[in-house]
């Protein structure tokens, strides 16, 4: 760049009047990213420099102008990006979303002293790191969390994704978007199954019976360490009911058809104590898909332990009672039951077998 052109635009710099100091602004932008602009370092500090300068005097529509004009650029001056970057949300919005100028730091310093709007042009970038995203999953509100989780190119820590499904677990506009995260651990994918509508436990379901053999076992392992919490107070007759379901087993009498009879006759207790034991999950967690109709996670169950499709219908009728649609419903069930591999059905019952891990509860 001539030395006089700089010196000149150094001289205009100077400039009151705020329309010719908008041209300016602009002339000299145009004039950074042209095969005329500054080549030296010193140049480059000095452009900067009188482009932050200038840029302070402009209103909001001129910053947004150049926010906008800088953001694609891989060589736009460093301190007037990362100044754009703390401006309002109209003209900071695209320099977070896409400026390649920011560092993982200049990022950071966003998320930990913005509001939300720039939060979620953050969210949106081609590539948002694990330190970045674990601030956002930390100060975000749900819709910014959604922002993040709906972008792959967000990655997010194992610890990050904890606290993301224990908020999606408590918000339905978020389970999709923490379902369809392709890296989220299985464990925690399991852990949305008995928040999630029909639809997207399918997908949980198709998840489960694409995992590798060998991830699936590391999955387990990771997940050892959480646990459902809340779970509640046992029954009054929860120790007896252990121990005639125990003396059942060991004379070889605990069927699929005996817990029938329970249920028939109104011993839930039993029951559920009973299917813990044939399935081999916690009480809670059979508590749970009885006492809120989960009957297609019955059906997992029951699948899982290898019981005869009627007798899953049996179950199904019995728990539906006197519902107007209830043998509507069952046939349905039963559909979805003859069509469920066993070998996904005990897939995920593993994964429901973490809920409870003896010397490994979690608060």
């Amino acid at each position: 760049m001539a030395r006089s052109r700089l010196l000149d635009l150094i001289d205009l710099a100077q400039e009151n009047s705020s329309a010719k100091r908008r041209e300016l602004l602009r002339e000299m932008t145009d004039l950074f990213f042209s095969a005329h602009g500054p080549q030296s370092e010193p140049e480059v500090a000095l452009f900067d420099t009188l482009l932050v300068q200038l840029s302070n005097e402009m209103e909001e529509a001129v910053r947004a102008e150049l926010g906008a004009r800088v953001a694609p650029e891989s060589k736009a001056p460093r301190g007037l990006v990362k100044k754009l970057a703390q401006d309002s949300i109209a003209v900071a919005a695209p320099i977070l979303s896409t400026s390649k100028v920011l560092s993982e730091d200049d990022l950071l310093d966003v998320v930990r002293t913005q509001g939300q709007d720039h939060l979620r042009a953050v969210s949106k970038r081609e590539a948002v790191s694990e330190a970045v995203s674990e601030v956002i999953v930390d100060r975000g509100d749900d819709h910014t969390l959604g922002v993040l989780l709906n972008n792959e190119g967000a990655k997010l820590s194992r610890g990050a994704s904890e606290k993301a499904v224990d908020r999606a677990a408590r918000n339905r506009d978020l389970h999709e978007a923490v379902i369809n995260r392709r890296d989220l651990p299985p464990d925690l994918l399991n852990e949305m199954y008995f928040v999630a509508e029909a639809r997207l436990r399918q997908r949980i379901l198709e998840q489960n019976a694409r995992i590798d053999p060998a991830l699936l076992e590391q999955a387990l392992a990771r997940g050892r360490a959480r646990v459902a919490a809340e779970d509640g107070a046992l029954p009054p007759d929860y120790d007896e009911a252990v121990a005639y379901i125990t003396e059942l087993r060991a004379a070889g009498d605990l069927s699929p058809k005996v817990l029938a009879r329970f249920l028939r006759s109104g011993g839930m207790t039993h029951f559920l104590v009973a299917l813990g034991q044939l399935a081999d999950i916690d009480f809670h967690t059979a508590r749970h898909i009885v006492e809120k109709r989960e009957l297609d996670a019955l059906g997992v169950v029951c699948k899982a332990a290898d019981l005869d499709r009627a007798l899953f219908l049996t179950y199904v009728v019995v728990l539906l009672g006197q519902e107007g649609d209830a043998m509507a419903r069952a046939h349905e069930y039963g559909k979805m039951y003859a069509a469920l591999p066993r070998e996904t059905a005990m897939r995920t019952l593993r994964f429901w077998r973490l809920r409870r891990q003896e010397g490994t509860l979690a608060a």
